[in-house]
């Protein structure tokens, strides 16, 4: 069972510093000291609490990975490739793999010292509140059912329906985590990932955002769709931030 969930903010290495002043505001964290052969790693620490959200900065696109925490990496890398994950990377710290559809994600040995704790609810200047507090797998409408499917059984989460037809969860059973939402797609293509903020006042928190750099690329019935500094989409949801 995936016990812990990392957040992984990809972003070139170019836009790096802006990307990450916008993200360490909206999250209400700041960045930890560089590490990695390159200074390449930074991980958001929230004043208090355990931190759920990490940042590398890349040759590439931007994009969003996760590390998965479990109690045994190489049991976990069996299992997966047993559900049909593909190895890409060996490496003394992580383990990195693709799902059946094209996902790249992590396992990490899970420390058991970390504690627990929500990702900060933030209070922008005018007041509204906001939480990052779900991945959300973005899947082509063939590929939906087997990989939804890998996802369910490689974490061990429950799934549930969501509120609309396209969308299902995968909630954590114990502990405050951020939390998997599966959304099916109107078209075909690999599957990759967005980060959603639940928010008190989407418009609100859209025009904060707006204010430190993001651009807004559409707006949905319970959401609007977001673009940060580095030109990687997210969405502010209607969810209640928790308190």
């Amino acid at each position: 069972m995936v016990r812990w969930l990392w957040v992984f903010l990809d972003r070139p290495a170019a836009d790096f510093d802006t990307a990450a002043g916008f993200w360490t505001t909206v999250t209400g964290t700041r960045l930890s000291d560089k590490r990695g052969d390159n200074g390449e790693f930074v991980t958001l620490l929230p004043e208090s609490g355990t931190p759920s959200v990490k940042m590398q900065a890349v040759e590439s696109h931007p994009r969003v990975h996760m590390d998965l925490d479990v109690d045994d990496v190489p049991a976990a890398v069996k299992r997966a490739r047993e559900l049909g994950a593909t190895l890409v990377l060996e490496h003394p710290d992580y383990t990195v793999l693709k799902s059946p559809h094209g996902m790249t994600f992590c396992l990490t040995p899970f420390d058991r010292s970390a504690g627990t704790g929500d990702t900060p609810v933030v209070t922008a200047p005018d007041g509204s509140r906001s939480r990052l507090d779900q991945v959300c797998l973005d899947i082509g409408a063939a590929d939906y059912e087997a990989e939804s499917r890998f996802w369910v059984d490689l974490t061990g989460w429950t799934h549930t329906p969501a509120t609309r037809p396209e969308f299902d969860r995968l909630r954590p059973p114990e502990g405050p985590l951020v939390q998997f939402l599966l959304q099916r797609l109107d078209d075909d293509r690999p599957t990759s990932a967005h980060v959603d903020l639940a928010s008190t006042d989407t418009e609100a928190t859209a025009a904060w955002h707006e204010s430190l750099g993001a651009r807004r690329l559409g707006t949905g019935k319970e959401w609007i769709v977001m673009a940060d500094p580095s030109g990687q989409p997210y969405c502010i949801t209607g969810r209640k931030p928790r308190e």
